[in-house]
């Protein structure tokens, strides 16, 4: 196995396997119990549940010491929502559900209802700890795209290199790019000329061949050519830059949701935590209650009144439609945003990696005239398998496929900018751009045709070079010497479920988008393809953000499904961000709130249906918990309940809505 040392621009040395791109995607985090169980709030919950059992057990030889487990219970259990409580109470100077919990658990256990009260803290503390953990998961972090962006460069000073951070660049500086290396700066090609692959900012599948004049941006990856670079823009001002604040921006932004969601819990708390006063200050000498008929009635109320059935409703609905989903390999990081994908009204997908494979195919195969076509292809294969660019390697994967067999060569070597040329049996064979065409002087049959036969030759090569540039295919020519044999298009071809993924949101009701920064030309071939309704190309990764928020803005919520770096601040602006996980790079994962651990994108519509099944069983939950709680509470000052039948009742109604939410875990859509 052959291994390469490259040294970057970063001044790191990198260990490529076989001519890998260096900035080879990073596989997501794992989920699994080990990971679980790392999390300190699901280890302290459980903790707190099993000590209430062995608590519970004990209290039926020994109640001084099942009052001990009880006490050492609630503090494990209790102990990280009552910080929290606390802090928001001192810092804040307001009230939370988590100290009202806290709180109903002492006052049943104030009136001898241990087990009642630790029931209490171990569901809230393991329904909040569970949430503290897939929420961790979303978090947006953005370490791995700094570390596509180069530490270094090297300048120009009087004819001598001289390496410097890239910060101290300025514009009109002139930098040295060497071959195999990431770009530092954005800037215009002074002198040199190479391919560069694009893919970490426009998404393009197959690298670009640059000259002089031609514009380059900070991340992007040198192939094989020596370039010269004039700055034109600051180390804050690059395109890399922009990427990493429209990231970091789209992180900050706080969801409506979750604002609503913490001023209802102050408002439920303060009206609760008042109630509980007035009714102890207020029974007495309003409703001649003696003292031990009014605590006992403000300890039910407290108890009754606990939001535990409410909280219930929604994150064992939302867990379990996340693990049914992670059988289907659909990964969420949070509920928050299978609540943000039942209105789906909009998904937009990027085009490269995402509805299409991401890699080059062999679409057609064209032999001339008098030239077997599997003869000409075995050395055209023969030819390529010494370039490690994605359109040779597609070329001898199409070989191989189809047996033609590979011959020996001579003398071959890459023209920069064009293609590769080498000798086959003595013969001097170039397979590259078909823009010889475009050129006035090509004398394809000198000595052998008349101009008029050299003139019919040409334009039957341009014919069919425009008709398949017309389909968005890229177009290679084959010749031997100076004559023409053959045409090769290539293309990044539809993945086979893409049309049927997007038919089925279709008739979900939902619009289906694609955002790509391919010419207008392919993008509108695969759009054809595949059935999508809008179509955005030539676009870069901060206009892809604006389509985003115009789409927002006109039909609501947008699901954007993505796998490059150029997708992250689309992914992070979008109502929802869905990563691919096999092919996805690490920052496109981290910055998504949901991964396709294998990219198959025709999960996303049975993804928004569960989601909307999800919606409608917290509604049910959601009824059903206030109906019980108001329930409870009016028949506590009405008749009078009992703290143990008071107890039944809430937890009763807790374990119902959530039995009904854990019915998704059999849901197979």
């Amino acid at each position: 196995m052959q291994w390469i040392q490259s040294q970057t621009t970063t001044g790191r040395i990198s260990t490529i396997e076989n001519g890998a791109d260096p900035r080879e995607p990073r596989q997501p985090g794992k989920w699994d119990i080990r990971s679980l169980l790392s999390n300190a709030e699901v280890v302290a919950a459980l903790g707190s549940g099993l000590l209430m059992l062995v608590a519970w057990l004990t209290s039926q030889w020994s109640e001084p010491l099942s009052v001990v487990l009880y006490v050492i219970s609630y503090a494990v259990g209790g102990w990280v929502k009552a910080k929290e409580g606390v802090e928001t109470l001192l810092k804040e100077r307001d009230l939370d559900v988590n100290l009202l919990m806290i709180a109903a658990a002492m006052g049943a256990a104030a009136i001898g209802y241990w087990n009642e009260g630790a029931m209490l803290i171990f569901i809230f503390a393991l329904s909040g700890a569970l949430e503290s953990y897939t929420m961790e998961r979303s978090r947006k972090d953005i370490s791995s795209l700094m570390e596509l962006q180069p530490e270094t460069a090297l300048r120009i000073e009087k004819g001598e290199m001289v390496s410097v951070s890239i910060s101290k660049l300025e514009i009109g500086d002139l930098i040295l790019v060497k071959p195999g290396e990431l770009i530092p700066a954005d800037g215009n090609i002074y002198r040199g000329s190479s391919s560069v692959n694009q893919a970490s900012i426009t998404g393009e599948s197959v690298p670009v061949d640059k000259s002089i004049g031609d514009e380059v941006f900070t991340g992007t990856l040198n192939g094989e050519g020596v370039l010269y670079i004039e700055v034109t823009q600051s180390a804050e001002s690059t395109l890399f830059a922009k990427i990493i604040k429209l990231v970091e921006e789209a992180e900050n932004e706080v969801p409506e949701s979750q604002r609503f969601i913490k001023r209802f819990e102050s408002i439920y708390a303060r009206v609760v935590v008042i109630a509980t006063v007035a009714l102890i200050v207020l029974a007495t000498p309003v409703l001649g209650w003696d003292w031990d008929t009014t605590f006992y009635k403000a300890m039910v109320f407290l108890v009754v009144a606990s939001p535990c059935a409410l909280v219930s409703s929604i994150m064992p609905a939302m867990l379990s439609a996340i693990s049914n989903r992670a059988r289907k390999g659909v990964l969420f990081k949070g509920g928050a945003h299978i609540e943000n994908m039942a209105r789906t009204a909009v998904v937009a997908f990027d085009k490269t990696g995402t509805l299409t494979l991401g890699t080059p195919v062999v679409t057609d195969f064209i032999a001339g005239e008098g030239w077997d076509r599997h003869e000409l292809l075995g050395i055209s294969a023969s030819i390529e398998r010494m370039s490690k660019h994605p359109l040779a390697l597609a070329i001898v994967q199409s070989a191989e496929k189809e047996g033609a067999q590979l011959q020996q060569v001579e003398n071959g070597q890459s023209i920069t900018g064009w293609g590769m040329q080498a000798d086959v049996e003595g013969i001097t064979w170039k397979i590259g751009k078909s823009d010889i065409l475009d050129q006035p002087t090509v004398d394809q049959y000198s000595g052998e045709a008349s101009a008029q036969k050299e003139m019919n030759a040409r334009q039957h090569w341009l014919s069919i070079r425009n008709t398949l540039e017309s389909e968005g295919k890229t177009v290679s020519v084959i010749l031997k010497g100076d004559r023409i044999a053959g045409m090769i298009a290539l293309q990044d071809a539809v993945r086979p479920q893409a049309a049927m993924a997007v038919k089925r949101l279709q008739q979900l009701g939902i619009k289906v988008a694609m955002l790509t920064g391919d010419r207008k030309a392919t993008a509108d071939v695969i759009a054809k393809q595949s059935g999508v309704d809008m179509v955005f190309s030539d676009l870069l990764p901060e206009d892809k953000v604006t389509h985003i928020k115009e789409l927002r803005a006109r039909y609501g919520h947008v699901v954007m499904v993505g796998d490059g770096v150029n997708d992250a601040p689309a992914l992070a602006t979008a109502t929802v961000g869905i990563g691919m996980g096999v092919s996805g790079s690490g920052t496109a994962l981290e910055v998504a709130d949901a991964v396709l651990m294998n990219d198959n994108i025709d999960e996303i519509a049975g993804t928004v249906k569960v989601a909307r099944r999800v919606q409608r069983i917290v509604k049910q939950n959601m009824i059903f918990a206030i109906t019980v709680i108001l329930t409870l509470i009016a028949a506590n000052f009405i008749q009078g309940v009992a703290l143990p039948l008071g107890v039944i009742g809430h937890e009763g109604s807790t374990i119902l809505v959530i039995l009904n939410g854990l019915r998704l875990l059999r849901s197979s859509r």
